[in-house]
């Protein structure tokens, strides 16, 4: 469950950066939000963290396949 709280910090201080002007501001909750979901996602389920990483890579190659104009 402490993963999960995690993860929420984390993309709460990507979305306070997104509405942030100021640079250092900025650059310091992207800092901590990305600090935020690295620990965050370290203490989740393994299953989620396998979700995750199977939908990147389907992500990722889908992106590349259509980069590469392959079909």
């Amino acid at each position: 469950m402490t993963g999960f709280v995690l993860l929420a910090i984390g993309i709460g201080n990507f979305l306070l950066a997104l509405k942030t002007k100021d640079e250092i501001p900025r650059i310091t909750a992207v800092v901590a939000g990305a600090i935020f979901l690295i620990w965050g996602y370290t203490l989740t389920p393994m299953h989620f963290q396998l979700v995750v990483e199977i939908s990147s890579v389907i992500a990722a190659f889908s992106i590349c396949m259509r980069c590469l104009d392959c079909k």
